[in-house]
């Protein structure tokens, strides 16, 4: 009954059922809650990544913590990154990571992408800063470079979270879970809050069990190995543009075309 209700809902104002769209908003959310979680057991594993200089105490995180609490029902363990501007540098565009598989920057961005390698899950989680990701998630994005030219997070599932002071937080969702496609991640969701729409910043309960059941969802669509059809056809289109750039420079990024020969299969 819940969920009938819910798709209602969803109907009366104008959403889809993210069945027929993975970049569904599944609303805002909730009250401070403790971040840390341990991961590990034979449950789905996520990694969160928090890109708010306001770290644990900012709106984002508690608005994740909320997504998490619905995973967390859910069985999943998780463990939630904090990236404050000092743990992932920008890109220098060396070109290293194609040629050699890792980035010879000395921060934290390689033990962040092996936890997202050995976890089961992704989500990405920002403030809007002018119409944008923060930079500190932006860092990390561009040092997702060859993350991304190989899918190498591919069977993965994720999702996006988003808030702002003024609203106009869809764009960003979908940016969000457009980058998650782009690295082989099958996003299943994105949830977003308007902090300034918020009195006094109290959320209510329908937009806590709005973003619970996102977490709830990333869980069951995890055990069930579900794929959504917009997804499959945007991971396809990109995957074959990728598949050309490999082929045009395989002399210059060795690393990168013998993991396509190795993973995909291509000649």
């Amino acid at each position: 009954m819940a969920r009938y209700n819910r798709l209602n809902e969803i109907r009366k104002i104008g959403h889809r059922n993210i069945e027929d769209c993975p970049f569904l908003r599944v609303s805002h959310v909730s009250q401070q809650s403790p971040i840390n979680h341990e991961i590990g057991g034979n449950a789905m594993k996520i990694i969160s990544i928090v890109a708010s200089p306001h770290g644990k105490k900012g709106n984002t995180a508690r608005l994740l913590d909320e997504v998490l609490q619905g995973a967390r029902q859910q069985g999943a363990k998780l463990e939630t990154l904090l990236l404050k501007g000092d743990t992932v540098r920008p890109c220098r565009g060396c070109d290293r990571c194609h040629i050699s598989g890792r980035c010879p920057q000395k921060d934290d961005f390689e033990t962040i992408k092996q936890k997202i390698l050995a976890a089961d899950g992704l989500i990405l989680a920002s403030p809007n800063y002018i119409f944008s990701v923060s930079a500190q998630l932006k860092a990390f994005m561009d040092r997702c470079c060859g993350v991304v030219h190989c899918l190498a997070f591919e069977g993965k599932y994720g999702a996006a979270v988003v808030t702002s002071g003024g609203g106009d937080e869809k764009p960003i969702a979908d940016y969000m879970n457009h980058f998650l496609i782009t690295t082989g991640v099958h996003p299943v969701g994105s949830v977003w809050a308007t902090m300034g729409a918020l009195p006094e910043g109290t959320f209510s309960a329908e937009t806590c069990r709005q973003a619970f059941e996102l977490g709830e969802k990333l869980v069951k669509v995890w055990q069930q190995k579900k794929r959504f059809k917009r997804v499959d056809s945007a991971m396809a289109v990109f995957k074959e543009r990728m598949q050309w750039l490999m082929t045009y420079r395989k002399n210059d990024w060795p690393y990168e075309y013998q993991y396509w020969q190795t993973h995909r299969g291509m000649p």
